[in-house]
């Protein structure tokens, strides 16, 4: 049975003038995904005007909870003990927008029981995966 989480989060969108502005956002996991992480921005916050949302590896999140973070579109940090910055790229630019630790925890440890870390079953994914690869051959 795949299961599938959702939590509010509220962040603040750090603008080039060096403001803040608050941002409601959407933290989700699902176990049909068990890698990946998703946030998604409504879409009044964003420059298309319809919801974004940014997909990234699980561990990645656990990661830049600890310490400086990620590759390429994605990058996560901590901002002293209470807050975390996590940095998106586009081609359009980038955003930078930072959270409450704990509230990322919090998420973070609600996907853990959902699924654990290490226990993640990728044989669905994979299946599905290849049957729209080889569905469009």
């Amino acid at each position: 049975m795949d299961v599938t989480l959702q939590q509010p989060a509220r962040a603040r969108l750090i603008t080039a003038e060096e403001r803040d502005r608050p941002v409601p956002v959407s933290l989700r996991y699902a176990s049909a995904d068990p890698l990946a992480v998703h946030v998604a921005f409504p879409p009044e916050v964003t420059l298309a005007g319809e919801e974004a949302v940014w997909s990234f590896a699980r561990e990645l999140l656990a990661e830049g909870l600890r310490t400086p973070a990620g590759t390429g579109d994605v990058h996560i940090w901590p901002c002293g003990a209470l807050r975390t910055v996590v940095e998106f790229h586009e081609a359009e630019g980038l955003a930078l927008v930072q959270f409450d630790t704990a509230a990322l925890q919090r998420f973070l440890l609600r996907t853990y029981a959902v699924v654990a870390p290490g226990e993640e079953d990728l044989g669905p994914v994979l299946e599905r995966e290849l049957t729209v690869l080889l569905g469009e051959v």
